[in-house]
């Protein structure tokens, strides 16, 4: 996938790029996969707002993806790759024998004709989906379980691959693309090859109003603001935070502060950290 560039016969456009769109080969999306997508604009079940610089943005409907991707012999050929406004990742509709229809994420490489498989006998082919018992060390993989049964919950973002390091004692050693290391059952799915949509990381929006379309509201920096408002407001004329380390409007430390709790009952399935040398 390539991007996309423009004259820069405005300021904004002079910056921006924007994705080519090549892979794409289906324009409408199946309306039997689509659903309502209701926007929360950050606020609770009391109306109150829990996560900050949320609303706006252009209307969208969810497409409902089949993470589970349960085994079937006969193979699902591919119908067309789609894009999905609601993440980073493009999609792949599949049909069965049966004619029922289904979203999966496109890995990188897969065209409309292709044939995907599910289940312990699959070919070690982009797409396709096998026990993590069945998959050869070494190989790159994406849209991992974490629960067998659950669907994939791990590296499903745009031009994400992890990479099966090592199996031994029921578990497999997986190293994601943070560079953590994580322990994994072997009877969990994930699916074969690289994320699709690789030049996702080089879009520059360009300007103010297509972060808006986004559904992504101003944010506005705590030193500018009253004290009233923010720990590091107040002061006369251009001042310093007046604290040792910046702080979150709620006075929690950040850059750097750990979040993460020392007794999660998970913490025995990590190898290494990402941050470990």
């Amino acid at each position: 996938m390539a991007t996309k560039n423009y004259r820069p016969i405005t300021p904004s456009l002079r910056n921006m790029t924007s994705p080519s769109f090549e892979e794409i080969t289906k324009k409408s999306p199946e309306k039997s996969l689509i659903t309502t997508l209701k926007n929360k604009a950050g606020r609770n079940n009391t109306g109150k707002i829990t996560v900050r610089h949320q609303g706006g943005g252009n209307k969208k409907k969810y497409r409902i993806i089949d993470f589970k991707r349960t085994a079937k012999e006969s193979g699902s050929t591919v119908v067309g790759i789609e894009y999905d406004p609601n993440r980073t990742a493009y999609i792949a509709l599949l049909t069965d024998e049966s004619g029922k229809k289904s979203y999966i994420l496109a890995p990188n490489g897969l065209k409309a004709g292709d044939v995907l498989y599910s289940g312990q006998n699959a070919d070690i082919k982009p797409g396709n989906v096998l026990p993590i018992s069945q998959i050869p060390v070494g190989t790159f993989i994406h849209a991992i379980e974490l629960y067998p049964g659950r669907g994939a919950q791990l590296v499903r973002s745009a031009g994400a691959a992890a990479q099966l390091m090592a199996k031994e004692n029921g578990m497999a050693q997986i190293r994601l693309p943070s560079g953590e290391v994580r322990l994994v059952r072997l009877e969990c799915t994930a699916a074969i090859g690289q994320v699709g949509n690789l030049e996702h990381e080089n879009i520059k929006l360009g300007k103010a109003g297509k972060t808006r379309h986004l559904g992504i509201r101003p944010t506005v920096r705590g030193s500018v603001m009253n004290p009233v408002d923010h720990p590091h407001g107040g002061g006369e004329g251009r001042s310093p935070i007046g604290r040792p380390s910046p702080v979150t409007p709620w006075g929690k430390p950040t850059l750097g502060y750990k979040t993460r709790n020392k007794k999660a009952r998970t913490n025995k399935f990590i190898v290494k950290r990402k941050n470990d040398k």
